[in-house]
């Protein structure tokens, strides 16, 4: 599972989806996560402002990804 590590105490759904980039743009974010495509800690999630804090696992087509 690949890490990636963040500067601050959070960062929002979208904004971690382009930092790793899962998604291109924050448009592509957006629609990855309303279309229910984008899971967080095992759950799906709909929120693309949901704050991610180290620890959390965002997961998206068998891709899983830790926040640090």
């Amino acid at each position: 599972m690949e890490s990636i590590r963040i500067d601050s105490d959070f960062i929002k759904l979208d904004q971690f989806l382009k930092l790793a980039d899962i998604a291109m743009s924050g448009g592509e974010a957006k629609l990855m996560v309303m279309s229910e495509e984008v899971k967080v800690n095992g759950e799906v999630c709909t929120q693309r402002g949901k704050k991610l804090r180290s620890g959390d696992i965002v997961e998206y087509e068998n891709h899983k990804v830790s926040v640090k």
